[in-house]
Parts: structure tokens; sequence; C-alpha cells
């Protein structure tokens, strides 16, 4: 079974759920803190993606995960971010507010960088991979725009009923994420242990090297600590859902081992980032 069916769905409760958690105030905090939130998106939008192609390049990755790894690396923030932000006690509207404009950024940017990897793996690699730009926009457009501007509408037309569908919605989006990644795991268990040492090393050093990075830049910056621990977590946390469905889909790569490095990645990071918090709260 092709997991795009799984993640179809999860897909679209969480771009739901982000819009419903999306007003004005979110809007309002990109004029109120330009700074924070263009350092932001040069950490996701530039520096992640820099960074995986290199850890790729680097490594003489096979052509499946370097295209894999570059992937989950363009993918916009996690929807969970938020979380890990107010648990860190960092800024938790501005992490909502990186999340939505990274979402909406990459729709553009996500095509222009995995057009260019997959020519230079193909060239390189002796090779064909094919990206359907004009599918993938498609995918991206039902599977991630319309669900977002649905949950954005629901909260400007009905604030209550937005709050009660965002709670509800909270409560299943992250077993849902994990009954994903068992499933994906069942069905991929050979290919995953084979190369979890190798991907598992190259996924661990982009998201350590991700936040080392964007923790620098927010120091270069004079950002608040609040602000620092946001940006931190929020390129360190990708949305794993989508890599797994631009790399599964039967329209764009029809891979699913080129979703392991994604899977990884969504283990790994949520790893990570919970001793970055840990680390934060014992060295107050």
């Amino acid at each position: 079974m092709n997991t795009i069916w799984i993640v179809m769905p999860i897909l679209i409760v969480l771009m739901f759920l982000l819009g419903t958690e999306l007003n004005k105030e979110a809007f309002i905090n990109v004029a109120r803190h330009p700074k924070a939130v263009v350092l932001g998106m040069v950490g996701q939008i530039i520096l992640l993606p820099l960074i995986a192609f290199t850890l790729a390049w680097t490594l003489n990755l096979p052509p499946v995960y370097f295209m894999g790894l570059v992937l989950i690396a363009c993918c916009p923030g996690g929807s969970s971010s938020n979380v890990f932000s107010m648990l860190a006690k960092g800024d938790t509207a501005l992490s909502v507010t990186l999340t939505a404009v990274s979402s909406i950024i990459t729709l553009f940017t996500l095509p222009i960088i995995m057009e260019f990897t997959s020519y230079y793996v193909s060239h390189n690699a002796g090779t064909t991979i094919e990206l359907p730009i004009g599918k993938l926009l498609m995918q991206n457009i039902v599977l991630f725009f319309i669900p977002l501007l649905a949950g954005m509408l629901l909260r400007y037309k009905s604030p209550a009923w937005a709050a009660k569908v965002s709670r509800a919605l909270n409560k299943i989006a992250f077993p849902a994420l994990m009954l994903l990644a068992f499933l994906f795991f069942l069905q991929y268990t050979q290919e995953i242990m084979e190369n979890f040492r190798l991907i598992g090393f190259a996924c661990g050093t982009l998201i350590t090297t991700s936040m080392i990075c964007s923790s620098l830049l927010s120091r270069i910056g004079k950002l608040t600590n609040a602000v620092r621990h946001t940006i931190v977590i929020e390129v360190g946390m990708q949305n794993a859902a989508q890599a797994i469905a631009i790399a599964t889909s039967p329209f764009i790569f029809n891979s699913g081992e080129m979703a392991i490095p994604a899977i990884i990645y969504a283990l790994l990071m949520n790893v990570l980032l919970l001793l970055y918090i840990v680390k934060l709260k014992y060295s107050k």
C-alpha cells in the first residue's frame, strides 16, 4: 500500500489545524518583528537546504537518499513547533507566524531547489530523476494551501468553532503522525535498518548544524533569548508529512525509499529538540 493515501489526510488535517491557529495577530507579528521573521526565514529557506545539500554531497549519499535529505530540508516548519516553543518558553505567537510564512514561501522555493537537486543528481550519478513541477505545485496547493486557507476562513468566520476544532485536532495530530511513522517503518523495515547509520548520521548532523547556525544568526541579529529559542526550534523542526507526501506521491517521485530520510529526520528532530529544551531548563 502506497503511504501517500495515509499521509494525505494527515497533511490536510495538519494544514487545516495551522489555519485555525492563524489570526490577524500572526500577520501583525511580521510587521512587529521583521528582523526575527527575516532571520527565521534565512535559516529555514536558505541555510537548511544548503546544509542538507552539502552534507549529502560530502557523504556521497545514494541518489534516492540525496534527494530525500534535501527534500525534507526544503519543507516548511513542522506544526508542532509552537508546542516546543511554548515548552522552551519562547515566543509562541512568533512560532505560529514563522510556520505560516514558511508554509507559503516554500510553495515556490521547494520546486526550485528540488529541480536543481534532481538535475545535479541526475547529471552526476548517471541516472534520470525527473521532477514534474506542475504536478508538484498542484499537489501542494490541494494538500497544503487550500486546507490552510480553509482553516483561516473558519477562524475568521467563527473563532469559537475554530478554537474547538483546533483543540480536537491537536489531540489527534501527533498520534496520527506516530501511526504514519509506524506503518512506514513496517513497510520499509529492511531499507531503514540497512541505512539507518548513514542516514541517521546525516539527519542528526543536519538538525544540530542548522540549530547551531540559526542560534548564531539570532545572536548576530541581537534577538532576545525567547525569540532565539523560537527560531532554533522552528528551523530544526520540519514538516515531515509533506516530504513523505511528495516522495511517495504517484504523481511526483513515487518513491518510498526517498521518504526514508524524512521518517528518520522526524524521529531525531523530536529527540534532539526535547534535549535542547531540557538543556535550556537546566542551564538557567
